[in-house]
């Protein structure tokens, strides 16, 4: 029986030469700028024209590209160790190499006998984890009509070993290397003062939270498993704040924003232990905006203490919780895989979660 993993992520350029067409592809996803065509066309050549020389200096700052890809292989990797025979991992990138139609092929001469669909997005969002499965939806009619899993009789594109995990953020593995990253940089922080752990996240407009995006309900979900979790470790009355980054455009965004959190911490002379709450792997967000852009922030207006902390990666803890996510995909034979088995993690008012209770 073979089982193929597709992981879903967002993708960045891996040259000077990629950064224009990847904030392209970016913006003009319907999911992001929601505005018909042609004007979101027309939106997405504007931003993109106007955004590229800034985004080519931040890339400039992680030798040129973004380290995404790589990153994300070896992830691939390690849940390939993890889960051991009869299961292959695929990348799928949203905006950049290598592209949905490309892995699919991949996977046709693969002949599975179930694809489980995995984001790489713990928290769920019709921007992000929803507009990957939608782009696997409009690519799978046009590969092979003949692509059948292992000569299933039933054609694959009728979806009867489809798999799709929507999200895991309170995850044990997911929670547990969370705090294994963070313990250490609390106990260090405490030689500075009482510590604020900034949690920090990819912001969104306002507005998608309003029509029902579950994202920041989710976001909060993983800070409170976190804050329970070190607690049981022995740190308690940890001060702490949810905050959202990587701001774009004139909307409102949901917040507190980063910068702004960055900034009263300090003015309060609070050291900092800044955590990437939504991201598992190491990007321009992290790796500019966290390490070099929010440090400088706090050490020029005073902050006594700045500490970043890794993403989860492939950490054992978090690539053992996947692997034990995929493998129970495949024994249900519901298409869309609850975080809790059988039951739907987020209130009804979000309606743009895919979960329903079985």
């Amino acid at each position: 029986m073979r089982t193929a993993v597709i992981l879903f992520n967002l993708g960045g350029p891996d040259d000077q030469a990629a950064v224009r067409p990847f904030l392209y592809n970016l913006f003009s996803d319907p999911s992001i700028i929601r505005v018909p065509n042609p004007l979101r066309w027309l939106i997405a050549r504007t931003i993109s024209r106007k955004r590229a020389p800034v985004a080519q200096e931040i890339y400039k700052q992680m030798g040129g590209g973004s380290p995404i890809l790589p990153n994300t292989e070896a992830q691939a990797r390690a849940l390939e160790a993890e889960l051991g025979d009869g299961y292959k991992c695929f990348i799928a990138m949203r905006y950049w190499h290598p592209r949905m139609d490309e892995v699919l092929k991949q996977i046709q001469a693969y002949k599975p006998h179930h694809v489980v669909m995995l984001p790489l997005y713990p928290q769920f969002s019709s921007t992000t984890t929803l507009s990957s499965f939608k782009d696997y939806w409009k690519a799978l009619p046009h590969i092979d009509e003949e692509w059948n899993l292992d000569n299933d009789p039933e054609p694959f594109t009728d979806g009867a070993h489809e798999h799709t995990m929507c999200c895991y953020p309170v995850m044990p593995g997911f929670i547990t290397a969370l705090a294994d990253l963070i313990s250490p940089r609390l106990i260090e922080a405490t030689g500075y003062g009482m510590p604020r752990l900034l949690l920090s996240a990819h912001g969104l407009p306002e507005k998608i939270i309003k029509k029902g995006d579950p994202y920041q309900w989710q976001c909060e979900q993983t800070t409170q498993a976190l804050l329970e979790e070190l607690k049981q470790r022995g740190h308690r009355n940890i001060d702490y704040v949810n905050c959202y980054q990587s701001r774009v455009g004139p909307l409102k965004w949901i917040g507190p924003s980063t910068d702004e959190e960055v900034e009263r911490a300090a003015a309060e002379g609070k050291p900092i232990v800044m955590v990437p709450l939504a991201f598992v792997s190491e990007h321009s967000e992290t790796l500019v905006e966290l390490d070099i852009e929010y440090r400088e922030l706090a050490t020029h207006k005073g902050a006594p203490f700045y500490s970043r902390v890794p993403t989860v990666s492939t950490h054992p803890a978090f690539i053992s919780g996947l692997a034990g996510l995929v493998q129970a995909a495949v024994l249900r034979d519901n298409k869309t895989v609850a975080p809790v088995e059988g039951q739907r993690l987020c209130p009804a008012s979000f309606k743009d979660c895919p979960c329903r209770a079985r």
